[in-house]
């Protein structure tokens, strides 16, 4: 009996352990990991303030770098947008007092919205975090205060999957973030092959870990086939890889 050919997958995680845990991932599922960083960390030495009633943070890295700062939230209640946050929040010695069901600035602002009228809110994460979280929770009558820990840039060298796109040689591609989608079409816009790569990933298995990342997408024109109902990683890829498996597209 003849071996289905591995599955090529791109992903475009940081280029750390991120980008690293990815790969062995997809390497379990028995694809062939196509890792392209279209993203990378710029700290801005900025802490969280610690006087706020609320504290919000949305990303893995943001954590570190508050921690790594020695930040105190004091009596605040801790929010995490979701578990992976929240689980490296806990194993840096913080409480969590809040996760919302759905992980993300919809799901933080559903939970938040009916408790934050008149307090202070700190939202800890980077330059191109979401309108939605700050807009819902000053709606809710909150007075929002945002940090910018961090920058996210392109990294030099980026784009060997716009290529492999182009040339239809992708079989899905995971985006984490919009910020991911703008940076690909961007880095296939300066080669000259943007209409070709979007070709490429609409013959392919297109992944969005929420819905923000499938609307960018989709305003692109790329055609976003898989949205898991946890909004991680490990969710995206195996859901993904098993819709791009020969079996799922006959």
């Amino acid at each position: 009996m003849r071996e289905e050919p591995r599955l090529s997958v791109a992903v475009f995680r940081p280029d750390d352990e991120r980008t690293t845990q990815a790969v062995e991932l997809l390497e379990s599922l028995g694809a062939d990991p196509v890792p392209d960083p279209m993203l990378a960390v710029e700290a801005t030495g900025a802490t969280p303030r610690s006087d706020a009633d609320y504290v919000v943070l949305t990303s893995k890295t943001g954590v570190e770098l508050a921690t790594e700062a020695g930040w105190d939230p004091g009596d605040a209640t801790v929010c995490a947008i979701g578990r992976p946050t929240a689980d490296v929040l806990e194993d840096a010695g913080y409480a969590v007092d809040l996760v919302p069901e759905e992980y993300s600035s919809t799901g933080l602002v559903a939970a938040l919205e009916e408790s934050v009228d008149g307090a202070r809110v700190e939202v800890a994460r980077s330059d191109h975090g979401s309108a939605v979280l700050t807009d819902g929770l000053e709606a809710a009558g909150a007075y929002v205060h945002e940090t910018i820990l961090y920058r996210l840039v392109r990294p030099e060298g980026a784009g060997a999957s716009t290529e492999r796109a182009a040339a239809g040689d992708l079989d899905a591609a995971l985006f984490t973030s919009s910020l991911t989608v703008r940076h690909f079409l961007a880095v296939a816009d300066e080669r000259g092959i943007r209409a070709d790569a979007v070709e490429g990933l609409n013959d392919a298995v297109v992944g969005a870990i929420g819905e923000p990342t499938r609307q960018t997408a989709t305003d692109a024109g790329i055609d976003v086939d898989v949205v898991p109902d946890t909004a991680d990683f490990e969710t995206l890829a195996t859901t993904a890889v098993e819709a791009a498996a020969p079996s799922h597209r006959e």
